[in-house]
């Protein structure tokens, strides 16, 4: 301290009782790096999983009571989240609320969240743009748009959904990305030599046809894709679809689909390219092809996302380094590393003088 003979000590605690809501496209990782750190912090935890996918949330939770973990410091609760997760937020016992999912979800854990006076973190939606220039290794530029916009089905929050091409590689990209696509297996996830397992369940795959069927009716051209496939095993099957002569402003180009679509703008230069990659309600992640280290510099700096990547896909991240976006995307402190410990944490300072 300033002040002579006193001494100050600052420490973090635990937050208490940690809620955990997650979503059901990364049914073990992400309640993993959020029920790990809460535990490791010295915190208890209530874990409510997606209604889709319970088993590998009573496999997580079965997992550590069996490692030794006491009764009552990690509580599995599954449900509806209207009721389930409603019951959480209501809950005056539960003093921080971390939450993966909708950005229309994550509004009202937010609001319930305020009116509680209650710590919480959010991971949401992005509509995560490709930028390629011209200057672009094509076949780099390629895997990045193919490995973003569709494996995993689409399915991920850093899917790249808005491929933000030059006009000068746009017509050999465009053509690239087709054939590739044309090479692809959609079929069973585990059998082999499948590139594309089915979505979810029959409630989005309803939502991806959908929004096929608005991108026709805006205007854009679907260059490849869109159909429904029917697979010996039973499942919900889309052919990847891929959109070209799209606009920013079509709901196509603006709204989360999480499912296997994406667009491609055409654009006249790099800074038009990134004009457009930053108009959007979303910030998680944006990624740039090119081999110009000037352009890179700049877009490193300059996009508006939580997480940039340059000659990689949107999509794919470390554990190990922090995880967040900015605008509708996220909101809080970052997840994962030692970023955990802002939310899972509060810090305490004491000052002490001789008595």
């Amino acid at each position: 301290s300033v002040r002579p003979g006193v001494g100050i000590e600052v420490t973090r605690e635990p937050v208490g009782v940690v809620g955990i809501i997650t979503p059901w496209n990364f049914p073990i990782a992400i309640p993993a790096w959020k029920i790990a750190p809460a535990l490791a912090y010295g915190n208890t935890v209530v874990f409510k999983p997606a209604e889709l996918v319970p088993g590998c949330a009573w496999a997580i939770v079965d997992i550590l009571h069996r490692a030794g973990l006491p009764k009552g410091v990690l509580n599995l609760v599954m449900g509806k989240g209207s009721v389930v997760g409603q019951a959480m937020l209501d809950s005056p016992d539960v003093t921080a609320q971390t939450f993966t999912g909708s950005v229309a979800t994550g509004k009202r854990v937010a609001a319930a969240c305020v009116e509680h006076m209650r710590k919480f973190q959010l991971e949401m939606g992005g509509k995560n743009p490709l930028v390629v220039l011209d200057d672009a290794d094509l076949a780099v530029a390629v895997d990045c748009a193919v490995n973003g916009a569709f494996f995993s089905t689409g399915q991920r929050c850093t899917a790249s959904s808005r491929l933000i091409v030059t006009e000068g590689i746009h017509d050999r990209f465009v053509a690239a990305v087709t054939e590739k696509l044309k090479g692809l297996v959609v079929d069973d996830a585990l059998k082999a030599g499948t590139h594309i397992g089915p979505v979810v369940d029959p409630n989005q795959l309803a939502q991806d046809q959908d929004y096929v069927e608005i991108g026709r009716k805006e205007g854009a051209t679907l260059a490849f894709g869109g159909e429904r496939l029917n697979r010996e095993t039973p499942g919900f099957y889309l052919q990847p679809a891929l959109f070209t002569e799209a606009t920013n402003a079509m709901r196509i180009s603006r709204e989360e689909i999480f499912g296997p679509v994406a667009s491609v703008i055409r654009v006249k230069d790099y800074d038009e390219a990134l004009q457009l990659a930053n108009d959007t309600p979303f910030g998680l992640s944006s990624g740039i092809c090119t081999t110009s280290l000037k352009y890179s510099t700049h877009f490193r700096r300059n996009a508006e996302a939580g997480m940039v990547m340059v000659n990689l896909p949107t999509a794919g991240v470390d554990f190990h380094v922090p995880f967040g976006g900015r605008k509708g995307s996220s909101f809080g402190s970052r997840e994962q590393g030692r970023y955990a410990a802002e939310f899972f944490t509060t810090v305490k300072i004491a000052y002490t003088a001789a008595g």
